[in-house]
């Protein structure tokens, strides 16, 4: 049974490799562009804090704090990295593809391109909803919430880790209408299914959100109502790939006779 395995394990360890070390020479790019990257990134906070503070901008940057002699250095080797493993989705997707293609049709292994496009586009479409409509949201109610009682300080190495989760979050979750459209294509599932399921995919949602996102009901909404919207485009995307067969009208045995 091991050695049966092997030679799957070797293709699995070759993916793995290209995918690590496309995130590493991508990391490292973004090296250069590190402080950019940590504006970007910082924005939507700063944004919050002159919108709700009635502060300059320049004095909500004043807010964002290091407690470390260090911390500078790995804030800006995270953000690298984070930048890194975004530019990197593409060919991540496309190594996940390459594993499984193996076991795949001929037509179906033409589908890579599509598959790709598609999953890289949804990804950077679930960053940017993160980016411009959940945070804004966000850090304006939590910054208004708290800051009648005290006086708001970021660390921002722990700002860096909650905005980063909250961008790889949305963008994992927008990935369900492509996710569905390959299970389709390969036949596991079909629209039927997914409306029989709906149900129980509305608690799997609230769950999910619940894992992907940071620890407050407010981050978990904002991603489980679109979660829910894009599982029913899903379903339209389902039934023209692998639609139900229609089910055939119940006619009973005395009717039958009739007819005859």
């Amino acid at each position: 049974m091991f050695e049966d395995l092997k030679p799957h394990l070797a293709e699995l360890r070759k993916r793995l490799g290209i995918s690590v070390a496309a995130v590493i020479i991508m990391a490292i790019v973004m090296w250069n562009f590190h402080d950019a990257i940590l504006g970007w990134i910082t924005q939507p906070l700063i944004t919050a804090l002159t919108s709700v503070g009635k502060i300059s901008p320049k004095a909500a940057q004043g807010m964002l704090v290091t407690k470390e002699l260090s911390e500078a250095f790995f804030v800006a080797m995270k953000v690298s990295f984070f930048g890194g493993l975004i530019a990197a989705i593409p060919v991540i997707l496309a190594q996940i593809w390459l594993f499984i293609a193996p076991g795949l049709y001929a037509n179906e292994k033409k589908m890579i391109i599509p598959i790709v496009i598609g999953g890289s586009v949804m990804f950077l479409a679930g960053g940017a909803f993160a980016y411009y409509f959940v945070t804004p949201l966000g850090f304006a109610f939590f910054i208004e919430f708290g800051s009648a009682s005290f006086v708001p300080m970021y660390n921002i190495s722990e700002y860096v880790d909650f905005f980063t989760k909250i961008i790889f979050g949305f963008g994992l979750a927008f990935e369900l209408p492509v996710f569905c459209y390959f299970l389709a294509l390969l036949g596991f599932i079909d629209d039927r299914m997914m409306i029989n399921f709906f149900r129980y995919a509305i608690v799997l949602i609230f769950i999910i959100a619940a894992i992907l996102t940071p620890p407050d009901v407010l981050s978990q909404i904002m991603m489980a109502v679109p979660l829910i919207l894009l599982y029913g485009i899903s379903i339209l995307i389902v039934r023209v790939v692998n639609p139900a067969p229609k089910e055939e009208p119940y006619i009973e045995e005395d009717e039958e006779e009739t007819i005859d």
